[in-house]
């Protein structure tokens, strides 16, 4: 017996095999084969999903510019920023006047030093 299980006379299955489909091979020549014939149904190109994503990008893009040129061009005036509005009271006025305002507290008065009165001078 050999490596492969078998009796050393017999040929392993793998060099059969590949004996058998050389073998095969060389037996067949051009009168054996078919013609070439085109696909029967429409062939959908590899390019036709890619290109599809690229005309959506693009118009996507248009879109995005459209849309920041219109609101660039209602928020200029001349070239300067929209003036911002007045600020409003969150609260809506009732229509009636608000109570006098408080006096201010006056500040606590500090004393100012006064000149002294010469003295006489004695003679």
């Amino acid at each position: 017996m050999n490596e492969y299980g078998t009796s050393s006379g017999a040929m392993p299955v793998e060099e059969r095999l590949r004996a058998a489909l050389a073998a095969r091979a060389h037996a067949v020549g051009p009168a054996d084969l078919r013609p070439l014939s085109p696909p029967a149904g429409r062939v959908r190109s590899r390019r036709t999903p890619v290109r599809r994503a690229v005309v959506g990008g693009m118009a996507l893009a248009a879109v995005a510019a459209l849309v920041f040129l219109t609101l660039a061009f209602f928020t200029t005036r001349d070239g300067h920023p929209a003036p911002t509005p007045p600020a409003r009271s969150p609260h809506p006025s009732t229509g009636t006047p608000s109570p006098a305002p408080t006096p201010a507290v006056p500040s606590p008065v500090t004393p100012t030093p006064t000149p002294r009165a010469a003295r006489p001078t004695t003679p």
